[in-house]
């Protein structure tokens, strides 16, 4: 059994290898084209950070092959032998809590230069070393508070209950619910500084869009997101009654409050179309088949790894290996993702209109530099978002054009 988890390990590494060539070389050729979707100065610079991205992205996954082989190979069974305890529960929290912050120090430089090299390079992070410090040692915190009560909790589920994964199951999926419910109210006290719209006139207009399609929310917030990064984005965080509109310093300050509109009547789309429980749903059979997976292991695996079958391995096995299966369900997600997409377009453009919509996305696609072009293969595994040209397509927008004078002139029938 542990040859076949190995094998399929082996593919998924060579695979992810081997469309990350292709997009790099696919990117390449692009660059030389004449520009679409992006202004001149951003085109090849868009497409070198992409280039960047992807090889920092190959040589990260390289690295993380040596340090899986590690883990099978003595890691595992090094750490078991570190941890003594005899309490089931207690093992497993000591256990994963060092799995966990032992591949967080072997992965840590590739998340060092990628905010303080590439990204500064491209004018994205606005990180610095003091404010990265303390947001790692607020996310620690966290982890080891929060974070070992819920591997209290799965090691208990898994060493008391028959039949326990079901019933773990039920307890991630409801842990997973609890933490979308209270991630904003965590963002707003301990990392970020959440305000009330200044601009009264665009809150009264955001209002207005969320009373016309029946979205209760708990207030429209500014979130100082350019100390960290000068990226533009927006999003509606939780659930229930601490939902709330979240827009970024940099997007209320680069966008129109029509485009602003458009950009919100894109999420509204989500929320009209129901794509947020049905995402709910997709995660929740996703991670049943998971639990049914690992949770039926034979006990020839765990000896293949000199460790005895208990809460502690089952779980580190579970995040191990866990990535095969996420990687292969991968492209179907991603399409039902990209149609939800789609769809959230056409809402966002009918509730507004599409010339503020294709405004809003050619300010945000300049601003992030993203590039508009990728391998179809590529697209098909990683993309969660159709591509910028297929969006504006269907938008009936010329991707050719990239007149913003020319803008209302640059629609086409499509209907």
């Amino acid at each position: 059994m542990l040859e076949i988890f190995v094998i399929a390990y082996c593919l998924y590494f060579a695979f992810h290898i081997y469309t990350s060539f292709m997009q790099v070389g696919y990117v390449k050729n692009a660059k030389n084209l004449e520009p679409i979707i992006l202004d001149s100065s951003k085109y090849k610079e868009a497409a070198n950070y992409s280039i960047e991205k992807e090889k920092i992205s190959i040589v990260s996954s390289f690295y993380e092959f040596v340090i899986f082989l590690m883990w099978i190979g003595f890691g595992l069974s090094a750490l078991d032998s570190v941890v003594t305890t005899t309490n089931p529960w207690l093992k497993a929290v000591i256990f994963i809590d060092l799995f966990i912050i032992i591949n967080w120090i072997l992965t840590l430089p590739f998340d060092i230069y990628s905010t303080f090299k590439l990204d500064k390079k491209y004018g994205f992070s606005n990180m610095t070393a003091s404010l990265f410090i303390k947001d790692t040692v607020k996310t620690g915190l966290l982890f080891m508070i929060f974070g070992s009560l819920v591997i209290a909790g799965i090691s208990l589920i898994i060493e008391n209950l028959p039949a326990w994964w079901i019933w773990g199951f039920a307890f991630i999926f409801a842990v997973i619910i609890i933490i979308n419910m209270v991630y904003p109210l965590v963002r707003d006290k301990m990392f970020d500084k959440f305000e009330p719209l200044k601009d009264k006139e665009l809150e009264s207009k955001i209002e207005k869009l969320l009373d016309e399609v029946g979205f209760k929310s708990s207030g429209v917030f500014s979130v100082d997101a350019s100390k960290r990064d000068n990226r533009l984005n927006a999003y509606f965080g939780g659930l229930g009654s601490t939902k709330r509109v979240v827009l970024f310093d940099t997007l209320v300050e680069k966008l129109s409050h029509n485009e602003l509109l458009a950009v919100l009547g894109h999420e509204l789309g989500h929320f009209k179309n129901g794509d947020i429980i049905k995402n709910i749903g997709i995660m929740g059979v996703v991670m049943f088949v998971f639990f049914a997976i690992f949770g039926n292991l034979p006990e020839s695996l765990f000896l293949g790894l000199s460790l005895n079958q208990e809460p502690a391995t089952i779980i580190a096995i579970f995040m191990i290996f866990s990535p095969i299966l996420s990687f292969f369900l991968m492209p179907l997600i991603s399409m039902i993702s990209r149609h939800n997409e789609y769809a959230a377009d056409e809402f966002g453009s009918n509730l507004a209109s599409k010339q503020d919509l294709v405004s809003a996305l050619l300010k945000l696609a300049n601003e992030n530099k993203s590039f508009p072009l990728s391998h179809p293969i590529y697209i098909f595994f990683y993309y969660s978002h159709p591509p910028l040209v297929e969006r504006f397509k269907e938008l009936g927008f010329d991707v050719n054009n990239n007149s913003k004078d020319a803008l209302k002139e640059d629609f086409v029938d499509v209907d």
